[in-house]
């Protein structure tokens, strides 16, 4: 049997034991909090949200100057039922989606080419080619979505920084990058593809992007198979096609990520309309 001083003396060593303990916790936890704050006052804040700004400020001068030069050189498709058919379909993609709808800036272009691209700032380029030789509404839908989704996942300030770098991209919205320079950036985003991982995560947010609207994306897919048939009609005037390789990769991943998602699906423009619309790119 233990005495009443022999366990007086173990208790009074357990209490200092958990004493010590809570002083040596506390001592790091004061340890970790200045740590932390003195690791956040080395970082110029004011110059990170100043780098943003002029980001900001130039993507959005680059966005009106590149849509001004394609303006300037190519025709802009006037047909009121036919832009306001494909406002129609970039509409519900972005009100299904939640995607502010004035930050999207549609132009259509009167062009064969079966091509859709970006610009900065939300500006978006479809040719009248890519909507004529679309067998349904579903697969224009798919590379519609497809340009939101790098416009929404900011792919084409990235590829443009990452090609030409932030000072250049300035200089040009100061009119210093020359002519020459200007008209082949121009071209880069036009005719040339954004890497594998940037063109993938597109791929699988249109994709999102369409389920949600509840439109069907397996067309999509299915025209990227189309248009790697080097036999097709419309190659001669494939241009988008062209600047997303491994076309058999997409389509598989796509057809992968699709098993088993919402199948209760219905076309954004009703049949009369789509074929209102294919027949007056005829005219």
């Amino acid at each position: 049997m233990l005495s009443g001083g022999f366990m007086q003396h173990w208790q009074t060593l357990f209490a200092n034991q958990n004493h010590k303990k809570t002083i040596i916790q506390g001592a790091i936890a004061i340890l970790l909090f200045f740590g932390t704050w003195y690791a956040l006052i080395q970082i110029d804040w004011v110059k990170v949200f100043k780098v943003q700004k002029v980001t900001d400020k130039t993507e959005h001068k680059l966005g009106k100057l590149f849509w001004e030069a394609f303006k300037n050189t190519e025709e802009e498709y006037k047909n009121t039922y036919v832009v306001n058919s494909i406002d129609s379909i970039v509409t519900h993609i972005c009100m299904s989606n939640k995607i502010d709808r004035e930050t999207i800036k549609v132009h259509l272009l009167s062009k064969d080419e079966i091509n859709a691209f970006a610009l900065p700032n939300g500006h978006l380029i479809i040719y009248s080619g890519l909507i004529h030789n679309s067998d349904n509404q579903e697969e224009l839908t798919g590379v519609i979505s497809h340009e939101i989704a790098h416009i929404e996942l900011n792919h084409v300030m990235k590829k443009l920084v990452k090609e030409i770098g932030l000072s250049f991209l300035i200089s040009m919205t100061t009119g210093n990058g020359g002519s020459e320079i200007f008209k082949e950036t121009a071209k880069l985003l036009s005719t040339s593809a954004f890497d594998r991982n940037l063109e993938k995560e597109a791929d699988i947010k249109a994709v999102d992007y369409m389920v949600t609207a509840k439109v069907n994306p397996e067309p999509f897919a299915k025209f990227l198979y189309k248009l790697s048939d080097k036999e097709h009609k419309a190659t001669k005037n494939l241009t988008w096609f062209s600047k997303h390789p491994d076309s058999n990769d997409r389509v598989e991943y796509i057809i992968e990520y699709i098993k088993d998602k919402l199948n209760d699906y219905k076309p954004i423009l009703i049949n009369e309309t789509w074929e209102k619309l294919k027949e007056e790119l005829k005219d």
